[in-house]
């Protein structure tokens, strides 16, 4: 059995600004058609950069302290409370980008649909990235994943 408050970490990104340990606990708990991670962001990290998903939905749980949320257009940046939750829609309307800028280890679980292909758009680089595999899961041999410009739209 698995555990939000002492999970077994599993994976980690060790890339600054993006420095995260990650624990799948919706696989570990048998989930087959969502998913559930804790994550633990360091201060002074990011969890990913701006990006919307296009076919899933999430939902985060604030589980302890105080990450800074980012979400896409001129909406200000707002610092959330352990306890807070917050969805984020598929498609663009969903964009969002979670940071640690406290002096503390920030918590998170994210829940979320496990639909594929997949599509993410990441607003600040311009790009798009399409896979024929479930997000948040190993890229299994042979797996259709490329990253694009997105269209120009004076075009």
């Amino acid at each position: 059995m698995t555990n939000v408050y002492e999970p077994e970490f599993e994976v980690q990104r060790d890339e600054p600004p993006y420095v995260w340990r990650r624990a799948r606990v919706g696989a570990a708990a048998g989930a087959r058609a969502l998913g559930a991670s804790v994550f633990a962001v360091p201060p002074g990290a990011t969890t990913f950069p701006l990006h919307a998903h296009l076919h899933n939905e999430e939902l985060l749980v604030v589980l302890a302290g105080e990450p800074t949320l980012r979400v896409g257009g001129d909406v200000p940046d707002r610092v959330l409370a352990a306890g807070e939750v917050v969805a984020f829609v598929a498609g663009v309307d969903g964009a969002h980008q979670l940071r640690n800028d406290s002096a503390a280890e920030v918590r998170l679980l994210i829940v979320s649909t496990m639909v594929a292909p997949e599509v993410n758009v990441f607003p600040d680089t311009g790009e798009l990235w399409v896979r024929d595999y479930i997000p948040g899961t190993e890229a299994p041999a042979g797996a259709f994943d490329v990253r694009a410009p997105l269209p120009d739209a004076d075009r």
